[in-house]
């Protein structure tokens, strides 16, 4: 069990490096950038994610619940803050939903490829 959480978390960085390279207006500077914000992202899904899905729950009813990738470019903004603009900056608020976007994705793609286990 371990072991497909470290791969994960290792897939989650390589999305989060492979994105900042893709995407204009976003800068990870290096891989171990790209380890410590998956780490710092990690800890934001899991503390204040579900504090802002619960706050925003009209707006996500009203939008049918595109008002996540709202509250997925907040998460972006807040690891922004938190990891100096030399080794992570995001430009502008959209880029930081499109960014949310891609890593997802990213992770997504990466895990089928490489067999990594769902949660049950």
């Amino acid at each position: 069990m371990r072991d497909q959480q470290l791969i994960k978390f290792l897939i989650t960085a390589l999305a989060v490096f492979i994105s900042g390279i893709l995407l204009p207006y976003v800068d990870v500077a290096n891989v171990w950038v790209a380890i410590a914000l998956a780490a710092i992202l990690a800890l934001l899904n899991r503390f204040v994610k579900p504090l802002l899905v619960m706050l925003t729950i009209p707006a996500t009813i009203f939008t049918l619940g595109l008002f996540l990738f709202v509250v997925n470019g907040i998460i972006i903004f807040i690891a922004d803050w938190l990891v100096p603009d030399k080794y992570f900056s995001v430009g502008n608020f959209f880029m930081g939903m499109v960014f949310s976007f891609l890593v997802s994705l990213t992770t997504s793609v990466l895990e089928n490829l490489m067999g990594v286990e769902k949660k049950k």
